[in-house]
């Protein structure tokens, strides 16, 4: 059980000693996974940014992930879940243009005229503040691949047992805490309050002064 997002960045940070002194970007998932990973690129004395994504959620169940998309045109799928659920492709498309364009007003928000950080050559350290389904953390993934990192590694505070399968994308999976019965990423934490996009902006600009 976590107090809060701060105390598992800091528990997190204790699962990923190998990395320090190893050039490295810290890429977190907005908005949750920014304090985690603040914390993180704060110990690694490593830049911080964000890796914009939005989950495609089931028509018929919006909690579901069928898939998600993200920055740069980044689209990755649940093969498993549209087979289950027989969604039709123009259902899908209908998900995908809805959340493009939320995601890309989410990107002007965040960023600003900020370019992203650069990754090439780098070990991207992607971080969200928890992991379900996992089409954020894979459609992150190759996100940070695309832009040149040499090494992935997603760290998760939380996320079920097998976490790793769930995330191919990724070169290396780090977890705090890897749950058998897994049902939601906020029962492990005592505070879990939303975090808002002033937060996320707040700690961008705060890591941006450090470099």
């Amino acid at each position: 059980m976590f107090a809060d997002r701060v105390d598992a960045g800091r528990q997190l940070v204790g699962c990923l000693s190998h990395l320090r002194g190893v050039p490295v970007a810290v890429l977190a998932l907005p908005r949750g996974g920014a304090p985690v990973a603040a914390e993180v690129a704060n110990a690694l004395q490593a830049p911080l940014d964000v890796v914009v994504v939005r989950k495609l959620g089931l028509p018929s169940q919006p909690e579901l992930a069928m898939g998600a998309i993200a920055e740069d045109g980044v689209k990755v799928l649940d093969e498993r879940v549209l087979r289950m659920s027989r969604v039709r492709p123009e259902e899908l498309l209908e998900v995908e243009r809805r959340e493009q364009s939320l995601l890309s007003a989410r990107v002007t928000r965040l960023r600003g005229v900020r370019a992203p950080v650069d990754l090439t050559g780098q070990v991207a350290v992607v971080v969200d503040d928890g992991l379900a389904t996992g089409s954020t953390a894979r459609a992150a993934c190759v996100v940070a691949r695309q832009r040149g990192a040499r090494h992935v590694v997603l760290g998760i505070p939380v996320a079920p047992k097998g976490a790793s399968r769930q995330v191919p994308e990724a070169d290396e999976v780090v977890l705090v805490s890897g749950v058998e019965r897994f049902t939601a990423v906020s029962v492990h934490y005592r505070n879990f309050t939303p975090t808002t996009d002033e937060e996320v902006i707040s700690l961008l600009e705060a890591a941006a002064r450090r470099w």
